[in-house]
Parts: C-alpha cells; sequence; structure tokens
C-alpha cells in the first residue's frame, strides 16, 4: 500500500487552518504531520478536519507554544511520547498505522540567536535534545519507521542559501550539525529527501523578514523526513511544496512530502 506523507511546521493551526485544509485538498495525504501547533490539545479545530476524512489524529499540545500532532484518514494507534529532556514540552508524538509502521513526529528546538551553550539556555537545550535523540536511538534502534518534523538543523552546505556566511547562525553551525548527524547515524536513519533528490539547493524555511523571499531566496533545509533502511528502499516522489510559501499569510515552513510502500 503507498502513503503519502507530509510534514510542515504551521507556525499556530489555529490561526493557518483554512491553509491547512487547502494543502489537505489539494495534496491528499494520507498523513499530514504538524509541528508548533501552538494550541491546548482541546482547541485543537478538528471539524475541517473530520469533513475531509482525516479523523484519526494523535495531537500533543501547550497555549501558544510548541505542539506536535499526526493527522489521517487511516486509522492510528497513539504510542507513548517521549519527554526529551524531561521538560515536559509538547514536542513529540508517535503513532502506529494499520501496516505496523510507526510513525515520529519531533519538534527540536530551534536554539535561540547565539550558537554558545555557556551563553544561551535555549541553545544548550537543543544539544542536550539533539544528544538525548543519538542516544534513544543508539539503545533502541527504530524498526520499520519514520521520523519527521521540524529538525531545526539544516546539515549540508547545499541545505542553506550561503554554507560560508551561516556557519556562525543556529541551524547551521558545525556542533550542531555534528551533533545531528550523529542522532541520524545512531538510529540508522535515512534522510528519504536526499536520498531522492541528493544534488542542488533544497530549502524549507524562508524567513519573515525578507522583504521579497522568493527574489531573496534565503533558505535553509530545516524540515525533514527520515525513515529506517527497511521502509527507505521503498520510498519514492520526494518534494518540498515550496509554492506555499506564497499563499496568503504563510508560516515560515513549508510541507515536506514523501511516498512510501508501508
Amino acid at each position: 500500500m503507498t502513503i503519502r506523507l507530509a510534514t510542515w511546521n504551521i507556525n499556530s493551526v489555529r490561526h493557518r487552518e483554512e491553509a491547512v485544509l487547502r494543502f489537505l485538498r489539494e495534496e491528499n495525504p494520507d498523513v499530514l504531520c504538524l509541528q508548533e501547533t501552538k494550541t491546548p490539545v482541546e482547541k485543537f479545530p478538528l471539524e475541517g478536519l473530520h469533513a475531509l476524512g482525516y479523523r484519526h489524529v494523535a495531537v500533543r499540545g501547550e497555549k501558544a507554544y510548541n505542539g506536535v500532532a499526526i493527522l489521517s484518514r487511516l486509522p492510528l494507534e497513539e504510542l507513548p511520547h517521549r519527554d526529551f529532556c524531561t521538560r515536559g514540552d509538547a514536542r513529540h508524538v508517535a503513532a502506529r498505522l494499520p501496516s505496523g509502521t510507526v510513525v515520529h513526529n519531533l519538534y527540536i528546538p530551534a536554539g535561540g540567536d547565539l550558537p554558545d551553550p555557556a551563553l544561551n539556555p535555549k541553545f544548550a537545550h537543543k544539544l542536550d535534545f539533539l544528544a538525548e535523540l543519538r542516544a534513544w536511538g543508539a539503545e533502541a534502534p527504530p524498526e520499520r519507521a519514520i521520523l519527521v518534523g521540524d529538525l531545526n538543523v539544516a546539515p549540508r552546505e547545499d541545505d542553506v542559501w550561503n554554507h560560508k556566511q551561516l556557519l556562525r547562525i543556529v541551524s547551521h553551525t558545525p556542533v550542531e550539525v555534528e551533533a545531528f548527524t550523529a542522532a541520524q547515524a545512531a538510529g540508522g536513519w535515512v534522510d528519504v529527501t536526499r536520498a531522492h533528490i541528493p544534488d542542488g539547493r533544497l530549502y524549507s524555511w524562508w524567513s519573515y523578514r525578507a522583504p521579497d523571499w522568493q527574489v531573496a531566496d534565503k533558505g535553509r533545509r530545516l524540515d525533514h523526513i527520515w525513515a529506517t533502511p527497511d521502509l527507505a528502499e521503498r520510498s519514492g516522489a520526494s518534494r518540498i511544496a515550496r509554492h506555499v510559501r506564497g499563499w496568503e499569510t504563510p508560516s515560515d515552513h513549508v510541507p515536506v512530502i514523501a511516498e512510501f510502500e508501508a
């Protein structure tokens, strides 16, 4: 069975509910994972989703902060979440699809502006989170699993608009990239997007600060789809829905999409 899966940092699901519904109507994914939903669970907007056939949801949320959700047309078995860094943050949600495939949806901390863990607690938190993700993968290697989300690291030189200029900018610093790639390796995860699009610049995020994001095109690939090797080898149709950044009142992120025989 082919499953189309998408991940998207929506930057407030209640504020951008219409964008979510439009994306679901136009792209028709089987599963949509959202990050930074910024709403408590009881206020998550479900009516429109149900009307489009997305009746199965696994949601964790907080008021105005964090929040992750898995929306599906297929039945979901919600699984226990992991409390990274023991902070109680709504940054991870997991569910099992009918095929047995487990989907992990993560929102890794952005890390603030200063790439120094001694001076910036937010950056220290980010590095701690990545270290725990690495340890988790090493202790319990995943099987038949997909991990998606706003992972807030652009690891490759062609995942940013200017490698040299961004070496001291949070999301592309060497210490983050090292921690990120170590976490990926520890879990045996395959970067599905780059497996299918190995060459060229790819971005999934453009700052709101740019007066014309499309002309400036100073983007970063912060949103990722990973899979265990068994599923990665049966994946395809990876792409980034860049055009969504041009919608009215957009998120600064756009959806990343892949298909799996899962």
